[in-house]
C-alpha cells in the first residue's frame, strides 16, 4: 500500500479543498456553505484535515485539505486537536471493509485529544483550555479543529500525557472490558492471549497483573525475540512463548505452577488462535476481538465435545452503542489514573501532522515493526 498523500504535489497540499464545490466539514457530516450567513458570529478557525470521498486504498482516495470555518452553535464546543492515533480500524474504514463507516465524504480518525478553544453560549460544563476527548469515540479526529455538540466531549485531567489521552479509548478500554466483563475472574486465575505485543495485549498484561491474574502470552517468531520477551515481562507477563516454541504435544507442561487459563484472547486467527485454545482449561472461553492474519478461527471437534470450550467475540463499538456506554467514561478515568500512577504504559511514537504520510507508512508496517503512531497537531 502506497503512502498517503505521496502522489499529491506540494501545491495540492496547500490548496483549499472544494468538495462538491460548496461543502464544509462540520462534525460527522457536511453542510452547504453557498452564500448563507452564519446565524452566530462565533465560528471555528479554518481547519486542515485528512479527507476521503470514496473508499479504497488510502493513497488513492485521501487528501490533505483546508476546510472552511464552522459555526459554533449554542450547545457546541470548538476543540483544537492536539493528538490522534492511526489505528488499524481507521485504515479499514478508509478501505471500506470496516462494518461501521462514516457517511462520505469523511475526515479520517476515530479517537484523539484536544484543547477547548471556544464554547457556545449554552455550554457550562466546558471552558477554554480544558483537555477533552470524544467519548464515545467519534469520526473525524484527523483535523486541526473540530466543532461538535458538548455531549460528545469528556474532560480529562491536564496532567495526562497527550499521547495516552489520545489513545486511551479504543485499545486500553477494549483490554479493560474483556478482562472485566467476559467471564468472572479472581486473583490467582490465569488468562492466555496471542498478539501480546499489540497495544491491547500490553494493556491486558498490565491490567491482569494489577488484579493478581496470571497471564500467558503468545508472540510470533521474529528477530530480537529475546528482547521482546524481556520487554513484556517487564510489563508483568508471567510467561511469553513464540508460536514455534508451542509446537509441542502438551503445551500445558510449560506452565509450571500457573493454573490452566480460564480465559483466552485472540486477535490473530489461524494457528495462533488454535494455540490459545490448546491452553484453555475445561469449560474455558476464548474471546476473539481481531483477525490480523486474515485467517479463520478453526476449532477441533474434541475441543467442543470433550473440553466444553466456548467461543465468543468482542467488538468495542457494539458495546459502546448500548446503554452501558455511559459507564465508559468512568472506566476511561480509571485507566488514565493508572497511566498517571505509572501502572499502565505502552510504546508510542509522536509524529507531526505534516509528516502524516510517514506515520501512515509506519502504521502499515512498511518499515517493519513500529510503535503505535500518534499524530501531533
Amino acid at each position: 500500500m502506497a503512502l498517503l498523500l505521496r502522489s499529491l504535489p506540494a501545491k495540492a497540499l496547500k490548496a483549499p479543498f472544494n468538495l462538491k464545490s460548496t461543502l464544509i466539514r462540520r462534525g460527522v457530516g457536511f453542510q452547504s456553505l453557498t452564500t448563507r450567513a452564519f446565524s452566530s458570529a462565533a465560528v471555528s478557525p479554518p481547519s486542515k484535515a485528512i479527507v476521503y470521498d470514496s473508499h479504497g486504498q488510502p493513497d488513492a482516495v485521501t487528501k490533505l485539505v483546508e476546510v472552511a470555518p464552522v459555526e459554533v452553535k449554542d450547545n457546541d464546543v470548538c476543540v483544537k486537536m492536539l493528538a490522534a492515533p492511526i489505528n488499524p480500524s481507521d485504515i479499514n474504514r478508509i478501505q471500506g471493509v470496516y462494518p461501521v463507516r462514516p457517511e462520505l465524504p469523511a475526515v479520517g480518525g476515530y479517537e484523539g485529544v484536544g484543547e477547548v478553544l471556544s464554547v457556545g453560549s449554552a455550554v457550562t460544563s466546558f471552558a477554554p483550555g480544558d483537555l477533552v476527548i470524544p467519548s464515545p469515540p467519534s469520526f473525524g479526529t484527523w483535523q486541526t479543529y473540530i466543532v461538535k455538540n458538548q455531549s460528545v466531549w469528556h474532560k480529562v485531567d491536564k496532567g495526562v500525557p497527550l499521547e495516552y489521552a489520545a489513545t486511551i479509548t479504543v485499545n486500553p478500554l477494549t483490554a479493560f472490558l474483556m478482562l472485566e466483563h467476559c467471564i468472572s475472574l479472581n486473583s490467582g486465575d490465569a488468562i492466555v492471549q496471542n498478539g501480546a505485543t499489540s497495544m491491547v495485549g500490553q494493556c491486558v498484561i498490565q491490567l491482569a497483573k494489577s488484579r493478581g491474574i496470571h497471564n500467558i502470552n503468545i508472540i510470533r517468531d521474529r528477530p530480537g525475540v529475546d528482547e521482546v520477551k524481556e520487554r513484556l515481562k517487564d510489563l508483568g507477563a508471567d510467561e511469553v512463548f513464540t508460536e514455534k516454541e508451542l509446537e509441542v504435544k502438551n503445551v500445558k507442561s510449560l506452565l509450571g505452577g500457573i493454573p490452566e487459563p480460564a480465559l483466552g484472547f485472540n486477535c490473530v486467527g489461524g494457528n495462533a488462535a488454535s494455540l490459545v485454545l490448546k491452553f484453555l482449561r475445561q469449560g474455558g472461553t476464548m474471546v476473539t476481538y481481531g483477525g490480523m492474519s486474515l485467517k479463520p478461527v478453526t476449532v477441533s471437534t474434541s475441543s467442543f465435545i470433550f473440553k466444553d470450550l466456548s467461543l465468543r467475540g468482542f467488538w468495542l463499538q457494539k458495546w459502546l452503542s448500548t446503554e452501558k456506554a455511559e459507564e465508559s467514561r468512568g472506566m476511561i478515568d480509571k485507566l488514565l489514573g493508572l497511566v498517571q500512577d505509572g501502572k499502565l504504559k505502552y510504546k508510542m511514537e509522536l509524529t507531526p501532522f505534516n509528516d502524516f504520510n510517514t506515520a501512515l507508512d509506519k502504521a502499515l508496517g512498511k518499515l517493519g515493526s513500529q510503535p503505535k503512531q500518534v499524530i501531533k497537531f
